[in-house]
């Protein structure tokens, strides 16, 4: 299993990881054991959104032999109210469901505590300045929690988050059909059957957040990789054919700033369909070849990271100059830390040597060695 940093707080975590929200519909023995399973195959870090005690009794059990192994990200403002998960910031109800995380997770502190589930601008806003945050910076304060993170699915929201200086990384929504949708706090939109035809490539603000997360040094987690399943079905997925696990676990690891996907599962072979990305070959982790032949909404002309320009005759890593050039252009100036992520490659774009063979092999038809020039130009090498 490959580990990544996560950003700032310099976690080293599986880029595959754990989303535990479907534990409960199980026997608790079966899902403490799926649990044990993940462990084995490397995956470290793990989710807990839920608030129902179930869930919560399954993870302690399942963790309580090797916790210093495992990375937990648990969630401050999800609460379990009158027998149902109830989000909330107030402090009667925030303070004693972060107590009990603890206690059926059977430790004394948490990896990752999540500022759980901000989607309104406004609600970001007013918790500036409340109870809520300075509980949760109290926790950060006394180490009970060791690193602040936040959920969201609104990139305008998570990029608030990301530029504030105090939240370290993200829990955010990345597969390639949210990265089209504009900025919303209805996450019903997340789910629709059809898009809009009008809609192309990634949404602006979804792609300024990742900059800002990678300039900013914020890692990524990732939450609905799948699309809650509708992409594995051409009939549900919005551009009208399928991907597979590991083709939406490859696009997610290829979006800058992140560092795990976080999946869902129910049982042993699905942690296997998972787990089978670190050993894929490109041809199985090739999503960019399924999205260029859909019959909805191409990302044509926009560069998806995809590797396919590969091998350079010139030695380039070509999808990596490009996401530095993406990056850079979002901004008036070349951010230094892209500018010295740039500078760090072995090979920079001054030395393409305009075969054009890399453009033959782009699904998307992206005029690479146009854009290799105009990278040279705006970082001077």
């Amino acid at each position: 299993m490959k580990l990544r940093r996560l950003g700032k707080t310099e976690l080293q975590v599986s880029e595959i990881g754990f989303g535990g929200e479907w534990l409960e519909r199980h026997p608790e023995e079966d899902s403490i054991d799926l649990i044990h399973y993940a462990s084995a195959q490397g995956i470290n870090i793990l989710d807990c959104w839920m608030p129902d005690p179930k869930s919560r009794d399954i993870i302690g059990k399942g963790i309580k032999d090797n916790r210093r192994q495992w990375y937990i990200q648990g969630h401050i403002g999800s609460t379990w109210k009158d027998e149902q998960y109830f989000r909330t910031r107030d402090m009667k109800y925030v303070r004693p469901a972060f107590e009990d995380l603890l206690r059926r997770l059977q430790t004394d502190y948490i990896d990752l505590g999540m500022i759980h589930y901000v989607d309104s601008e406004k609600e970001w806003e007013q918790m500036q300045h409340s109870d809520y945050l300075g509980y949760v910076t109290e926790l950060k304060n006394s180490g009970v929690i060791r690193h602040i993170g936040m959920s969201s699915h609104n990139p305008k929201v998570a990029r608030k988050a990301a530029e504030s200086g105090y939240v370290e990384m993200i829990l955010f929504s990345i597969n390639p059909a949210f990265d089209m949708l504009p900025a919303s706090e209805n996450t019903d939109t997340m789910f629709a059957e059809t898009f809009n035809a009008g809609l192309k490539g990634t949404d602006p603000d979804r792609a300024k957040l990742y900059r800002i997360c990678e300039e900013n040094d914020v890692g990524i987690t990732v939450m609905k990789g799948f699309a809650g399943g509708r992409l594995f079905d051409e009939k549900h997925s919005p551009f009208g054919v399928r991907l597979s696990p590991v083709q939406c676990i490859h696009y997610a690891l290829t979006r800058p700033a992140v560092s795990a996907i976080m999946c869902g599962y129910d049982t042993k072979e699905q942690v296997d369909q998972a787990v089978a990305y670190e050993t894929a070959s490109n041809d199985e982790k090739d999503y960019a070849s399924v999205l260029s032949n859909a019959p909805f909404h191409s990302y044509r002309g926009e560069c998806t990271y995809c590797g396919h320009c590969k091998p350079c005759a010139a030695q380039l890593d070509i999808a990596m100059i490009n996401k530095f050039y993406d990056l850079a252009t979002m901004q008036p100036e070349v951010p230094a830390t892209v500018r010295s992520h740039y500078e760090a490659l072995e090979h920079t774009a001054s030395e393409c040597i305009g075969c054009h063979a890399c453009e033959s092999r782009c699904p998307f038809g992206v005029p690479i060695a146009e854009r290799m020039q105009k990278t040279t130009e705006l970082f001077g090498r």
